[in-house]
């Protein structure tokens, strides 16, 4: 693991806190205070931050290691991109959401509104990181 994978780590763990606010923070902020005492309140939350910090830190370092594990130089940067961030929205993701839905008593709107944008953010970040290749020497278009 050299300095290009820890700075891809740092950036892939920035950019899914990043959607993880726009998604969760933005988009479906209506619909999670609409549950009420179901979820923290936002001062409750703050005070919960870092763990936050260290779910997105420990899902960009692991996204990184595990793409720069496969990345394959003569298929299209692209398409490994979008396939990655499919392939850890249905790791991951999707299961996540699944089971929250299971043991809570969530409506099924917030559930399919969690899954598109889910899915969604990691395939954003698998074109991320498919730009970023941890493998690579240099930040350029590829050959």
């Amino acid at each position: 693991m050299d300095k290009r994978f820890w700075i891809c780590g740092i950036v892939v763990s920035f950019a899914a806190l990043l959607l993880s606010f726009l998604i969760h923070g933005l988009l479906l902020g209506d619909d999670y205070a609409a549950l009420g005492s179901m979820y923290r309140d936002p001062a409750d939350g703050m005070r919960h931050f870092r763990w936050l910090l260290l779910a997105h830190g420990l899902l960009g370092f692991a996204m990184t290691w595990l793409f720069s594990q496969g990345f394959a130089r003569d298929r299209p940067t692209l398409a490994q991109g979008l396939r990655f961030g499919l392939a850890m929205a249905l790791f991951a993701t999707v299961p996540g959401f699944l089971v929250h839905y299971a043991v809570q008593p969530l409506p099924a709107t917030l559930l399919a509104k969690q899954l598109v944008f889910g899915t969604l953010g990691m395939v954003l970040l698998g074109v991320l990181l498919a730009w970023l290749q941890p493998r690579r020497n240099a930040l350029r278009a590829p050959a």
